[in-house]
Parts: C-alpha cells; structure tokens; sequence
C-alpha cells in the first residue's frame, strides 16, 4: 500500500483527490512487473502536486516488488548529455544497481565528455548499448522502476535513451514514470530535449496522466488537515476559488490564515480575500523568477493591457508575436493570464509590475494607451490607461479623455466622467468648456464642487449667451447645493443681460435660451421662501409655452406649480402638467417631471402622477442620478402617504434616506427623512420620527417652501402623537403662518388647518377651532377635490357641537371616501364614531369604527387602526388585536406568494399553483420586499418563520383544470 500521509511541507497530504491516479499507476507497476514494460508521463502546472505524488507512489506497495531508481533534474542542466541519466543512477556505490554497467559506460558519462555530441555519433551510441545490455541484465533478476522527476529541465540524451530502453523492453518488468510542468513545455518547445519527450511520449507503450486542480470535496479534506474544527461550506468554496484548486497554493493560504488566528468558519471565509491576495502575489513573483525574462515582459504587458492578443500584447512588450504565444502558454498554465484567473487580483497585478520603477511603468501605461488609440479601441478603454499617468504630457491625450467623458455620460456613468474632465481640467485649467462639463457630471454627486466649478467659469469675459447656459446650470445646480439666493441673483442679472442682448425679436435659438433661463428662475425662485410670492407675479406676467422644446416643458411644468398654488380650480394647473409631460420624444430635464408630478397629486390625479415620477426613477436609474433619484424616491413616498399605502411610502422613504445617507452631501437633503418622518407616525412609530426631526439641521431645512412647511407639519404631528398637544398646535398654527407669508394658500398642500381644528376640538377649544376650520373650507371649495371638501368637512364637523357637528362629520366620511386618501377617510370614519359613541348611538357607532380600523390596517396606519380598535371594543365591539407585524400588510395573495417562495418554490411553479402569470408572481414578490424591509428571496423564509407563518411547499406541477378550452 502506498502511504496515505505523505506530506509535502506546502500541500499536505498527497493523495487528496488523487485516488484514481494513483490506481492508475499502481495499475501500470502491476503490469510491469508481470513483464509487460510501459512508461507513464505525470503533467500538471507548477505546485499540482507531481513530485509529492511520484514519492508516495514509490514508497507504496505496488512499487516495492521493484528495484526503484529515483532522481530529479535541476534547472539549468538540459545542455549537459546524461545529466537526467546521473541524476537517475545517484552516487556509484559498490553493489548499486547497474553499478558495473554505469562504470563501463563512465567516460562517456563525465559531465563535458559528450557535449556537442549528437544522438548518432559512435560514442553515444555506444554508450546507450552499454547501458540497455547491463540494464536487460538486471531486468532479468527483477522488475526495476525508474521514476525520473522534473523531465522538462531533463538533456536530450537521457530522455533518448530511456526511449531506446523502452522499445527494447518489450517483455521485461520496466516501468519509466516520468513527472513534467506543463508549462515549461511552451520554453522548451523548441529545443531537442522536448522532441526527444515527445518521441517518448509519442510511444504507444507511453501513457500521459494530467493532474486536475483539487474540487470542494478534496479541499474540504485538505482543510481538515490543517485546522482541528469543522469547516464552514462557504469557507471551502471561498478557498477553492482563492487557490484555483492548486493543492501548493491552497497549502499556502490555509498555513497562513491559521498564522493569522483565523479558522474555517465564516469569519475565516471573510477573511480569505485579503490573505490570499498576499499569497497569490508571492506566487506569481515566485513563478516568474523561474521563467526566462521575456516571460516577464509578457506578464507586464498584459498586467497592463488586460489582454492577451499576442500581437499587441507583443508589441507593447516588443518580444516577437511567436515568442509571445509561447509566454502566454506559461503563464495560462501557471493560472496568470486573463482567462487564468490570478492576473485579475490587484495584488497580484501589483506584484507582476513591481520590477518596474514609476517612470518605467508610467512609459508602459502610456505606450499601452497609444498602442490601444491607434489600434481603433474605444475611448474609455484607452483613458482608463490615461488616468494611470502621473501627468497627461501628449497632445493627443485631452481628447481621447474628453471623448471617453462624453460617452461615459451618455451612458449614465456621471462620475466615470468626471474623473476623466479632472485629468484634462489639469492640462487646460481656463477652459470654460470642461469646467462646466465637469459641473455637469458632479451636479448629482457632489453639487457644491459642481457649483464651484460654475462659478470660476462665469468669468467676466464669457458671452451673455455662454453665461446664460452656465447661469441655468448654476440655478437648479444651486437648489441642490443649497445657493438658492445666489442663483437667483446671478439669472435675474442674466435675463436682463441677455434680453438685451437678443431684442425683442429673437431667432429660436435665442428664444428657447431663454426659455430655459426663464423656467430655472420659475424653479429655483419657487423654492426660496422669500422669493416665491414675487416669483409667482412674474411668472403671471409671462407668456404660456406651447411645451414643444424641453426648455419649453421645463418651464410649462414650473408655472403649473404657481398655476396651482393661486388655489383656484385645479383643472388649468392640471392641464399644464400633463402638456408639459406628454412628449414621450422629447429628452425632458428632471424638474419637468418633479413640478409636474407635484401638481397632479395635489389635484388627486395619482395615477398620472405615479407615471410621470416613474419616468423621473428610471432616469435616475440608468443615469447613476443619486440626487434625483433621491428626491424622486421622497416624492413618490409623499404620494403613496397620501394615498395610505403605507408599506410603499415607508419603503421608498428609507431607500431615500439610505441612498441621501450615503452621499456627502446627505445632511443638506431633508426631504427624505420628511418623508420617512410623517410615514413613521402614522406607523405608531412617533418617538423615532421626532428623533429624526429634530436631527436635521435648521439651516437646510428652513431656507425653502418646500422642505420647511412639511418639517412643520411632520413635526405637528410626531408631537401630537406623543401626547404634546399645545406643542403639537404651535407647529401647525406656524406652519400656516408662514404659509401666508409666503402667500402660499392652497387647500391640499399641508392643511395645517385641519390638524389645528382637530387639536383645538380636543382641548375643548371647539369655538377657537371654527377660525382655521373656516380658512380650510375657503381654500377647499377653491380646489374642489373630494379629498379637500372632506377634510373641510371634518373640520368644521369638529369645530362644531351636536347634531350639527355630527352631520358635517358625516359628509366629511361621504366626500373622502370618494377621494383617494384613505387614511384621512379613516381618521373621518374614527371621529364620526366617536361622535356618535358619545351621542350614545353606539350600534351606527361601532359600524363607522369598525370601519376606520379595517380601513387603517390594510393602510398600514397602525397608530389609527389602534385608536379606532380601543373605541371600537369600548363601544362594545369585537375586533382581534391589531400588532406591529409588517405581515399584516400584506393581501391574502401576496402572503399566498410569500410562503410559496420561502418554501423554495420557483415563480413559474407559483404561477401553476396559484394559476396567474409569472409577471404577476414577480409583481406580488416585489410588493412583499418592498412591505417586509427586505431584499432578496433568501431572506423570506427567515422572516415568516419569526413571525410564525407556516411555509408552503408548491406542488411538482400544477394540478390539471377539468374546464376544457
């Protein structure tokens, strides 16, 4: 039996994983020593594990039969004649095996005595008879195996003879194991030594055994070796994968994690990236110091270039295309090319260019990038080379920069862009052209350097219409960055300027220039809570567009806001929006969707404006736009408040305020912790969403109309949530306050009216509560939605005492039931119900509570669905317990989904069990994540299991219907 644990220092055991080769060698020294001569060529890459596996075969059983004759060849020696065959004989010890042969043929043995000397001269000739007639001798007295390691450093002679001893062995117990790299084949190609191999090789007595990398199964036990503890499964995976299965490496790695203190858990697995970048990097330096230096060369130039074309792979290391195949077959076997795998580790990269000094590898990254422009290749590919350089030195270099800028933007790679623009803003500081560039891709990742790159460019000597364009750039630039003041100043001076420039009777161009800056002062001035009633004057004096252009739309959707907030009939407001976002041609700017979006909520035209800011998401999307899709995200967060789908508006709130988070310019945002903010309430959750208001900071969240207001209003209501009534009325009675200022009078944007007027009626303040009640009602019938007529409704209802206030409240139920708020509907259906339970008409009482706190679960407004329940159950109703689950807000079909999925079930086997599509599985799964605050499928079954929910298997297939047709 061959020993099972013999170690190399570097692999471990041997013969993990091995078993069948080792069988099959055991198979060849069965045969030969039943006098049926063979040979047996053993191949793999460096570290495979050859010689440790050729040791364990000859000290096994099948050997021991046998005389054994063992050697390794040493590199460099392939010149010397017989220094294979020396290495094999060992030391002349008197009685060694083919002692009296070997001595006869000694002369001509001696290092030096037949160099030069070719495979026919007479003295090498003689020399093989001498050596086959005293070996057949010995093969007559018993089997002999001669096993010879490392054969590609092997000389021509000694490969020659034990082909002349093999084809005249026939019938003799000889057995020849030879052990080989494979990717020494490609240096040696080409010189005798590797014909005389494959002569060898070639014989049909030869057979050639590949070694494969180790699988999972053979790491797993190798891993058992080295640490006393059970492995984690993805602990072996992740070191299969590090190692590419190659049992040196993989040694390697596991001796240095354990040095590390780390084990083969989970912890360990994480930490197998890092460690095995350091090995594979000694690895690859080990590799190449071996090679000659043109494999070197090779290496760099493909660490480099990222490919492996041998014609520009060996034009940039200028070794010729022939020798370059033969260097990228050494380094595809030893695993370093693209398409090996280690070459794509930074550390090893690192590792393969660290020969070169700066200045050496600053030349190959600029040779490379040369070499890739001429050859045609794209201009992103070539400027990543050109990011590299420590100066940009040739003039070719700003416009392959510039170009690959232009087409990272086009394909929504913002800050891919602006590191181009920033290499070239070094070469040419004063241009105008790539500071605003420059600007442009920033404005959604860093928009305060974005607007100081705008403001360098607004250089006294730029042109009016070049400083119109940088002026509206700078304006919505400005909004997000917080320069609201400055912007406004700078387009007011800019329209004079430019109206003067281009006259009454401007060509189209300069007319829809200055569309454009119009429409930008319309937004940013809108915005300002100081400047918003002069801005809502001028654009009064301003002519309608026709929203043929997109400055044209932006500008339609921007007087739709002012339109809107006049607090007149919804219908021209309205109007506008949908024109300013009909064209599904026009490339529309991100402000056209968000005002026009914002004027079809406040109209109750929701699906509409769903639509438009789904528009506005899948811009953000595919254009990497953070800051947009932020906004967006809050926007529609809002909107789905509005509509009481809590769990969609609780789910696009905390993406925003990840998304915001995670940005540096996230503290200047409010927006999306308002959000989340005024969800969080209504959710029961009122404490955490007075924390995260009163976490922002006051400078960012007072300065505009739209942030400040609903700060005001969301705070109102976390305070009144937690008790703080007079707290809670003095944020509202603010909040409509500066409204007025801001000559904001509209019925659906924050009725802090209706908040007040409940307040009020609760502290017995009902007479107090007819002054905002009143205000509401006069703006509502103004506005004229159903949604505004019921909250006026309520409003006075509460103002008001007796049957009087009752029949108000009823019409306030009546008028919201037929608008889209549910959750107000809700509140209404609670207040009537406890109108009426204190009139003492419990029975129409319990129905109308009843009623609010169905109403307010399937909302998901648990805080409402908990006040209706308590009254309901005081009233002497019945209704079970309503919990904080975020399960409770799923419909019977999406838990019917859930519970299939989490039991393993694919979409299409849901789909037959459930008999609807697959995109209708894919919609429900979806609404699931989004409702449950998780992101992927593995994570449902965890979350049903906590909650107690039992999952589903679905069936193998979908039972048959008897309906046919």
């Amino acid at each position: 039996m061959v020993r099972s644990r013999s170690l190399d220092p570097d692999i471990g055991s041997a013969l993990v994983g091995r078993a069948d080769v080792v069988k099959e060698l055991n198979r060849f020294a069965h045969n030969a020593c039943s006098g049926r001569a063979c040979s047996v060529v053993v191949t793999g890459p460096a570290g495979i594990g050859k010689s440790a596996l050729l040791r364990a075969f000859l000290s096994g059983d099948a050997s021991r039969p046998a005389t054994v004759l063992q050697g390794a060849c040493e590199e460099g020696a392939s010149e010397e004649p017989f220094s294979g065959l020396r290495a094999l004989l060992g030391p002349l010890a008197p009685g060694a095996v083919l002692e009296e042969a070997t001595r006869h043929a000694l002369p001509a043995l001696d290092p030096g005595e037949l160099t030069g000397e070719p495979q026919y001269a007479p003295a090498v000739q003689h020399a093989f008879h001498d050596l086959h007639r005293r070996t057949a001798h010995e093969l007559s007295r018993s089997p002999l195996v001669l096993a010879l390691d490392d054969v590609q450093h092997c000389d021509e002679l000694s490969l020659r003879w034990l082909d002349f001893l093999l084809r005249r062995s026939d019938d003799l117990p000889l057995l020849v194991v030879l052990t080989q790299q494979s990717e020494a084949a490609a240096l040696t190609h080409r010189l005798p030594a590797h014909h005389a191999l494959a002569a060898l090789a070639a014989h049909c007595r030869t057979t050639t055994l590949r070694l494969r990398p180790l699988t999972e199964t053979d790491v797993a036990e190798v891993v058992r070796e080295f640490f006393p503890v059970p492995a984690a499964p993805v602990f072996v995976a992740r070191a299969r994968a590090a190692s590419g299965g190659n049992p040196r490496l993989l040694g390697r790695l596991l001796r240095e994690l354990r040095a590390e203190g780390a084990g083969p858990g989970v912890g360990g697995a994480d930490r197998i990236a890092e460690t095995s970048g350091r090995v594979l990097a000694r690895w690859a330096r080990e590799l190449l110091d071996r090679q000659p230096p043109w494999v070197g060369e090779v290496a760099r130039a493909v660490a480099v270039l990222g490919e492996r074309d041998a014609d520009r792979v060996g034009a940039l290391a200028a070794v010729p295309a022939d020798v370059v195949e033969d260097a990228l077959t050494v380094l595809s076997e030893a695993g370093l090319v693209p398409g090996g795998k280690y070459l794509a580790d930074a550390a090893v990269r690192a590792a393969v260019l660290a020969p070169l000094d700066t200045q050496a590898l600053s030349g190959l990254r600029a040779r490379t990038a040369l070499l890739l422009s001429d050859a045609g290749r794209p201009a992103e590919e070539i400027a990543d080379h050109l990011l590299r350089l420590s100066s940009i030195c040739e003039p070719w270099m700003p416009g392959v920069l510039l170009e690959a800028a232009a087409r990272a933007e086009q394909r929504g790679a913002p800050e891919t862009a602006a590191r181009y623009l920033y290499r070239v803003l070094e070469v040419d500081p004063d241009s105008v052209e790539v500071r605003v560039r420059l600007a442009r891709a920033l404005v959604e990742t860093d928009p305060p350097e974005a607007v100081g790159l705008l403001r360098e460019a607004l250089a006294p000597s730029v042109d009016v219409r070049t400083r119109a364009r940088i002026a509206a750039q700078f304006g919505t630039t400005g909004l997000a960055a917080r320069e609201c003041s400055v912007s406004l100043d700078l387009l007011e001076d800019v329209l004079d300027a430019l109206d003067a420039e281009i006259g009454p009777d401007p060509v189209p161009a300069d007319r829809e220039l200055r569309t454009l800056v119009e429409s930008v002062f319309l937004i940013v001035g809108s915005h300002c809570r100081r400047t918003i009633a002069t801005t809502r004057k001028r654009a009064a004096a301003m002519t309608l567009p026709e929203g043929d252009t997109p400055a044209q739309c932006q500008k339609l959707a921007a007087m739709a806001v002012l339109t809107a907030l006049d607090g007149q009939p919804p219908e021209p407001a309205v109007k506008q929006a949908l024109r300013a976002t009909s064209s599904s041609q026009l490339r529309l700017k991100s402000w056209t969707l968000i005002n026009s979006a914002f004027v079809l909520g406040l109209a109750d035209r929701t699906e509409d404006a769903l639509h438009v800011l789904d528009r506005l998401l899948r811009h953000g999307r595919e254009n990497s736009a953070v800051w947009t899709y932020a906004l967006a995200l809050s926007t529609r967060a809002g909107l789905q408040h509005g509509l009481g789908a809590l769990p969609d508006a609780l789910a696009d709130a905390r993406t925003a305020v990840q998304i915001s988070g995670a940005e540096r310019w996230g503290e200047t945002m409010v927006l999306p912790r308002l959000a989340l903010a005024s969800v969080l309430v209504d959710r029961g959750e009122a404490a955490s969403a007075d924390r995260l208001l009163t976490s922002t900071e006051p400078a960012w969240r007072e300065q505009y109309v739209w942030t400040y207001h609903r700060y005001l209003m969301a705070h109102g209501r976390a305070r009144h949530a937690l008790g703080d009534t007079e707290g809670a009325l003095a944020l509202f009675r603010e909040c409509g306050r500066s409204l007025e200022e801001a000559e904001v009078r509209h019925a659906a944007y924050l009725p802090w009216w209706v908040e007040a007027a409940c307040i009020l009626a609760e502290l017995g303040r009902a007479e107090e509560a007819q002054e905002p009640a009143a205000h509401g009602t006069r703006l509502a019938r103004e506005w004229g939605t159903p949604r505004v007529l019921g909250l006026a409704a309520l409003a006075r209802g509460v103002a008001t005492p007796g049957e009087d206030g009752v029949e108000l409240l009823g019409e306030a139920v009546r008028e919201l039931a037929a608008s889209p708020a549910r959750v107000e509907h809700a509140r209404a259906e609670l207040i009537l119900g406890k109108a009426l339970l204190a009139d003492g008409n419990r029975p129409v009482a319990r129905e109308h509570l009843r009623t609010a706190a169905s109403l307010a679960q399937r909302c998901g407004a648990l805080a409402l669905g908990q006040d209706a329940r308590g009254a309901l159950v005081a009233a002497g109703g019945r209704m079970r317990k309503m919990t904080g689950s975020p399960l409770d807000l799923l419909t019977s079909m999406e838990r019917r989904v859930a519970s299939l999925a989490a039991g393993g079930a694919g979409n299409r086997s849901i789909a037959q069990s459930l008999y609807v599509s697959v995109r209708m599985v894919e919609m429900h799964l979806t609404s699931v994540y989004r409702k449950l605050g998780i992101a992927e499928r593995a994570q449902l079954a965890a979350v049903l299991r906590f909650s107690g929910v039992r999952e589903v298997r679905a069936p193998r297939s979908a039972p048959r219907s008897d309906r046919q047709g």
